[in-house]
């Protein structure tokens, strides 16, 4: 499983960066041709709208991947301090809320939106904004597969300290 992570995050990192040089070069571009050249790249400004969309639903799905996405201290401190067990339990609720927005709202909507703008063209691009709304389905499913990867490291961790508990109960059996 670690290898599947690893590897999504590599593609994920790679394409995000690449996305942000590109964005760079075409800011820059943008800013020369309007200032210096004084003849503004309508190509270059959709090209920086559609690839910020692009790279912040990636990255986003990247970021719950890592498990480095916002949480609510609060109450998270809260109810961690009860238990390990509702610990569990709250790791767990968070991967499934996650997952089942992902569904509903990233891949479901997502679809449905991609489908209804295909016969939608870009004037400047020329090209069908069905494959710039392809990337909240993308987002989705990348985040479906890391809370997959998540809620089976939760089952393994969970595992592991249900081994622990069991030995030391027969250590405690065994001095008594």
């Amino acid at each position: 499983m670690n290898k599947l992570r690893n590897m999504l995050n590599k593609v994920i990192e790679v394409i995000c960066m690449t996305l942000l040089a590109f964005m760079v070069v075409l800011g820059t571009w943008q800013i020369i041709t309007r200032y210096v050249l004084n003849n503004p790249s309508t190509v270059s400004e959709d090209l920086l709208i559609y690839s910020f969309v692009w790279m912040a639903l990636l990255g986003s799905a990247y970021v719950f991947g890592k498990k480095d996405h916002m949480t609510m201290v609060f109450f998270r401190q809260k109810l961690e301090s009860k238990s390990p067990k509702v610990k569990m339990i709250l790791n767990v609720m968070t991967e499934l809320v996650v997952m089942i927005f992902s569904a509903l709202v990233l891949v479901l909507g997502g679809v449905q939106i991609s489908m209804l703008a295909m016969g939608q063209i870009s004037p400047s691009l020329g090209i069908s904004m069905g494959y710039i709304y392809l990337a909240l389905p993308l987002s989705g499913v990348i985040t479906i597969i890391y809370n997959i990867l998540n809620l089976i490291a939760l089952k393994e961790e969970m595992a592991q300290s249900n081994k622990g508990v069991t030995q030391s109960n027969r250590k405690n059996k065994n001095v008594a």
